[in-house]
């Protein structure tokens, strides 16, 4: 149900934000972090729902074992969150276990895939104690997909085990269009973790006030908008101006850019003219713009409410993000979240944070 990663932070009063599992555990993980807070030391806690009509008497209809390292949320999460805000990919390590070695349970560091090093949290930390070049580059892989597995690694008769939680960037979102439909759109797509920006084509209105869910909206005009935005081939675009002109011109624009998605509000035929006012343009389409232009935007969901159809754009996005090609989860073969394959190395108010490091 869940892949490794998944997270659950807790507060003193029990309060939880996220999950785990679908219930199964959640209970179970309350209590527990009363002990850690308390002791500031960190758990690898593993359970086995194998049976778990026996072992708990509930019923819950869980199956599996699941592994959860129960850890004091501190500052040496910090660099995480500060990462994540900037929009980067980070990779967060935490060890496990360090048979033969310095380290202990909790200690954490960071690779940025950028410049592929290994960061320590701490002004103190050794550095040394850390085999870098084994854990670079199954981080790196871990942060750019953000996905989390668990590296061991055998060094001179020291067995290191280490939690690598990659932490992806949110996927950036541009909506074109100030329109009533638009708020559901960014409504779903900021629950979905898009960072989305609207943006309106003209003055008059408070884009801010209108659409507080937005993380940021920008007044711009289809002719400036690739210097008033920053376009990357992480950047998705959902045009919904509902005026020719200013959809021409934008999805020109952004054809003009690396954005691997443009997906465009309305039917065939409308985009057909598109097509041959381009093509009168001088700007004819080739295969790979069209590749890239999603139209008409969506899932064949057969919704017909703005937040039905704000399902099927946002749901079109997720697809598309995350490399899917959209179908019933009954009709799929194999595991829902796929594993990455790693090239492992050879030889103030105290939170908790609970998270599954494994599950089999």
């Amino acid at each position: 149900y869940r892949r490794p990663g998944a997270k659950m932070l807790l507060d003193e009063e029990g309060t939880g934000i996220g999950s785990i599992t679908a219930g199964c555990l959640e209970n179970e993980l309350i209590e527990a972090s009363d002990g850690v807070l308390e002791s500031e030391r960190p758990e690898l806690i593993t359970y086995d729902l194998t049976g778990d009509d026996d072992v708990w008497g509930l019923g819950v209809g869980c199956d599996g074992i699941i592994h959860v390292l129960l850890e004091p949320l501190t500052e040496t999460y910090r660099p995480a969150v500060t990462a994540f805000a900037a929009g980067r990919h980070v990779g967060v390590l935490t060890v496990l276990d360090d048979d033969g070695g310095p380290l202990e349970r909790g200690d954490r560091a960071y690779v940025s895939p950028d410049d592929r090093t290994l960061d320590l949290p701490g002004d103190g930390d050794d550095a040394t104690a850390w085999p870098a070049t084994d854990l670079v580059d199954p981080a790196v892989t871990l942060a750019e997909w953000g996905r989390a597995d668990v590296v061991d690694l055998d060094i001179d008769g020291r067995h290191l085990r280490v939690f690598v939680d990659g932490l992806a960037a949110p996927p950036e979102l541009l909506v074109f269009g100030t329109g009533h439909d638009v708020g559901p759109v960014v409504d779903l797509a900021t629950k979905n973790d898009f960072r989305v920006t609207v943006v309106g084509f003209r003055g008059g209105v408070d884009l801010a006030e209108r659409f507080p869910e937005a993380d940021r909206t920008v007044t711009t005009s289809p002719g400036t908008l690739r210097e008033d935005l920053t376009i990357t081939d992480e950047t998705h675009a959902v045009v919904m101006t509902h005026n020719f002109i200013d959809d021409r011109l934008t999805v020109e624009a952004l054809l003009d850019s690396p954005s691997p998605y443009i997906g465009l509000m309305g039917p065939h035929d409308r985009f057909q003219e598109m097509v041959e006012a381009f093509d009168e343009s001088g700007r004819s389409l080739d295969d790979g713009d069209l590749d890239r232009i999603y139209t008409p935007i969506g899932l064949d969901l057969g919704g017909g409410s703005p937040y039905q159809i704000a399902h099927s754009i946002v749901a079109e996005l997720l697809a598309v993000v995350n490399e899917r090609t959209p179908k019933h989860l009954r009709d799929r073969e194999g595991n829902i979240h796929e594993r990455i394959e790693l090239d492992e190395g050879s030889d103030e108010d105290r939170e908790a944070d609970a998270t599954a490091v494994d599950t089999d």
